[in-house]
């Protein structure tokens, strides 16, 4: 085996993930940052494993707020694009639904019964 392809599969391997999007902005990261601080304070004072949960959920919003990145706010958003786009295409669908509903019913109003049934006795 060579050295030179080794080289190359070390020299391509990404060290670190790409940093995540922001989407905790101003007064909201501020807040998760002043909440985060505070719970801490709380959960330490308050000791037990009462005190343990509050320090943890003041670590994710420490976290949230030093980031600028929620991942729970991510897949809500997420969540909130699909429904988006499901809405969209409910919408075209029943835009084209309607389109052929006016063209079967202008059809129907130019059509003529004849009583002719032109499977059985076709025009000559």
């Amino acid at each position: 085996m060579s050295d030179s392809k080794t080289l190359n599969l070390v020299k391509n391997a990404p060290l670190q993930q790409p940093a995540p999007e922001h989407n905790v902005h101003g007064w909201e990261r501020a807040g998760s940052i002043l909440v985060g601080v505070a719970s801490v304070v709380k959960g330490v004072r308050r000791g037990g494993i009462f005190g343990l949960v509050q320090l943890a959920i003041g670590g994710v919003a420490l976290a949230r707020g030093f980031t600028g990145h929620s991942r729970i706010k991510s897949v809500i958003e997420k969540g909130r694009e699909d429904m988006d786009s499901v809405r969209a295409q409910i919408e075209r669908a029943g835009a084209q639904l309607s389109k052929l509903k006016d063209n079967a019913v202008a059809a129907t109003e130019s059509a003529t019964v004849t009583g002719n049934d032109s499977l059985k006795s076709p025009k000559a």
